[in-house]
């Protein structure tokens, strides 16, 4: 009797020791290096959720590649909305600071993306609340750069930071 209650007592001191290892190392992972998140809406059609509302693609998250504000135009990356902080979007980054971007509905025809800040649309225009509703976006909400697709398995594949030739910056930065 007293040797079972031996073997309970090690595994119980063990089990708490694995755990509060474990626990705290995946929370730090899950924040600062990577996770996965689901994607609803028509939004990002066809790049993401191109069923509908049949199916939602789950996309990994890269944190790690948002710890300098590292973003290129086409780059698909999650960020918290402007306008409501409990929910975080899905969009695509179309312009980078100091680029003049040809908006598609926002009340000025064209946008100079203030410093700090970046341009981000859906890949479905007529389906999306982005920039074109809310302006441009300061990099400090950017959350995430979605790099692969991982369900459903017919679709898994690294995503392409691909911008539409139409969407291209009027002026950049660069130019």
């Amino acid at each position: 009797m007293a040797q079972s209650q031996g073997w309970v007592k090690r595994y119980f001191r063990a089990f708490c020791k694995g755990f509060f290892v474990a626990v705290p190392v995946a929370v730090t992972f899950l924040d600062r290096v990577a996770c996965v998140a689901r994607v609803e809406g028509a939004s990002m059609q066809p790049s993401l959720n191109p069923g509908g509302s049949q199916s939602s693609d789950v996309v990994l998250l890269n944190h790690w590649k948002m710890r300098n504000f590292e973003v290129q135009r086409g780059d698909i990356v999650s960020l918290v909305s402007p306008k409501n902080p409990e929910q975080k979007i899905i969009k695509r980054v179309i312009a980078l600071e100091g680029d003049i971007v040809k908006t598609m509905g926002h009340k000025n025809r064209y946008v100079k993306v203030p410093r700090g800040h970046i341009w981000v649309e859906g890949d479905h225009h007529g389906h999306s609340f982005d920039s074109n509703s809310f302006g441009p976006v300061s990099l400090g909400l950017l959350h995430a750069h979605a790099t692969h697709i991982l369900w459903p398995p017919e679709r898994w594949r690294k995503l392409e930071s691909v911008l539409p030739p139409e969407r291209l910056p009027v002026q950049s930065e660069e130019s």
